[in-house]
């Protein structure tokens, strides 16, 4: 009986040292390569897998007892897959915590209205905190992994903010900002005003991203749409210079000639009827409510004032005197 009550008085000290060791364990601080490092949990990876990536990025981390902690905590199974960034004094409990949490860093990027694609694309390509996949893919391919028609990219992403998990992938994003697109152009396609002179929603974005680059001031936008609408009902030419210098491309240097108004593409709206094949720019919410709600005017014309704004003209005489004005100087 003494043996037996000195074999438990053992046990219950030796269990006593393994909890306050394991205590001690998860509440001492984690040794750290850096002051700050940064890892990232792939998606499906277990517990050991999530404790291994950790381990190669530099955090001094026990995949075993780590494993054992989470189970005891009962997360085993709710680690969240992402990036993070874990700084020197951090625990074992803490991080576990985080971990759980989804206490993720984010990256951020804005992409801009009225910008193309390849704007777009050379800014992302500088990015630190993405995975660059994309890098190497010519536009009509991504194009098609995106599943847009036509091979080019210029209109079907919405710009937006947007923040996305460190070191996820550029076309990750570029899908997101095409969903988005969908979804803003479907919404707003399904609201249009009457009467509109277009056959589908593709042709809403073209003249969205007619709109988008023509604009300098936001209370033009309808009546900018307006212009280019009421041109179409009359099957006026568009006349608009920012397709000109989408079809021109790179040979664009950064002053539209005469010539180049009269050198056809299929962009060149001096020389074609009709919208243009595709959209030239992404264009922003409000430039897509105002090709689909244009103002209700019967301007045919308009001309930059030289303050950001423009003079709007219904017919050709008032738009040569108004050009005259700003344009000319005349009195």
């Amino acid at each position: 009986m003494r043996s037996f009550l000195k074999f438990l008085l053992f046990l219950s000290i030796s269990i006593a040292a393994v909890v306050a060791a394991a205590v001690w364990w998860a509440n001492a601080p984690i040794e750290l390569r850096d002051a700050s490092v940064e890892f990232r949990i792939s998606s499906g990876s277990s517990l050991r897998s999530a404790a291994s990536q950790m381990r190669e990025a530099g955090v001094g981390i026990n995949p075993d007892l780590l494993a054992l902690l989470a189970r005891w905590r009962g997360v085993a199974t709710t680690i969240k897959a992402g990036s993070y960034a874990v700084n020197r004094g951090i625990t074992p409990e803490q991080l576990l915590a985080k971990l759980a949490r989804g206490d993720v860093t984010q990256g951020e990027s804005t992409l801009v209205d009225g910008w193309t694609f390849a704007q777009w694309r050379a800014r992302l390509d500088q990015h630190p905190d993405l995975k660059h996949e994309t890098r190497d893919l010519a536009e009509a391919e991504i194009a098609a992994r995106l599943g847009i028609e036509g091979g080019r990219i210029d209109g079907w992403l919405f710009p937006d903010t947007y923040l996305f998990d460190k070191q996820s992938s550029d076309l990750e994003l570029f899908a997101r900002a095409h969903r988005a697109m969908r979804r803003k152009l479907e919404g707003a396609w399904n609201e249009r005003d009457p009467g509109l002179p277009y056959r589908n929603p593709h042709e809403a974005l073209i003249m969205a991203s007619i709109v988008e680059k023509e604009t300098g001031r936001a209370d033009d936008r309808a009546l900018v749409a307006a212009v280019f609408v009421n041109r179409l009902r009359k099957g006026m030419l568009l006349q608009t210079d920012p397709t000109v210098i989408y079809g021109m491309g790179e040979k664009f240097d950064g002053n539209l000639r005469k010539r180049d108004l009269q050198a056809d593409t299929p962009y060149n709206t001096y020389t074609r009827s009709g919208l243009p094949p595709s959209p030239i720019a992404m264009p922003g919410a409000a430039a897509i409510h105002a090709a689909l709600h244009p103002a209700d005017s019967d301007a045919l014309y308009f001309v930059a004032r030289g303050d950001g704004g423009s003079q709007f003209s219904r017919t050709l005489d008032e738009h040569n005197k108004a050009v005259g004005k700003y344009q000319k100087g005349d009195k």
